[in-house]
């Protein structure tokens, strides 16, 4: 969200983020890994968990699916204090009077690969989630929301 505070390490890749819009405070490894409330330790944590979760818990990770997988650690983590009742009521809550069918879960419709973004639209033929490499894993969770301060 514009006018958010973005917190980030020295990578050059990040210094324009303040020109977008954004706040931008950052750390530099070589010289600290923490200055007040400015540090990486979450998005890092988060990133553990998800490469934990991708490599271990899914296994098989079709390209179309990815990013479902990418929203599930994202609430996770950002539910993480609160217990198994709390999440599946703030879960329930949030699918009432929304349905789903069967082409549109497995992207067999046009209407599907629209609605889930452009990192859920399937491969073109030849390519199996093999291919996929981590810089789509890092673009299809750009628009990930962690909320550190929970």
């Amino acid at each position: 969200m514009k006018g958010s505070t973005v917190y980030s390490d020295a990578l050059r890749s990040y210094r324009n983020v303040d020109v977008d819009g954004y706040e931008h405070e950052f750390v530099d490894h070589t010289v600290e890994y923490v200055r007040g409330r400015v540090h990486t330790n979450g998005m890092e944590n988060f990133w553990s968990l998800l490469k934990r979760a991708l490599k271990g818990t899914y296994v098989s990770v079709e390209p179309f699916h990815l990013q479902a997988y990418c929203d599930e650690q994202a609430f996770s983590y950002n539910h993480r204090k609160g217990n198994d009742a709390d999440r599946f009521t703030t879960v329930m809550k949030q699918v009432v009077g929304k349905r789903i069918t069967y082409n549109e879960l497995v992207g067999k419709t046009e209407e599907a690969a629209q609605s889930w973004g452009p990192c859920r639209k399937p491969f073109a033929s030849g390519k199996d989630a093999a291919s996929v490499e981590w810089t789509r894993v890092f673009s299809s969770v750009s628009s990930l929301t962690l909320c550190d301060s929970l």
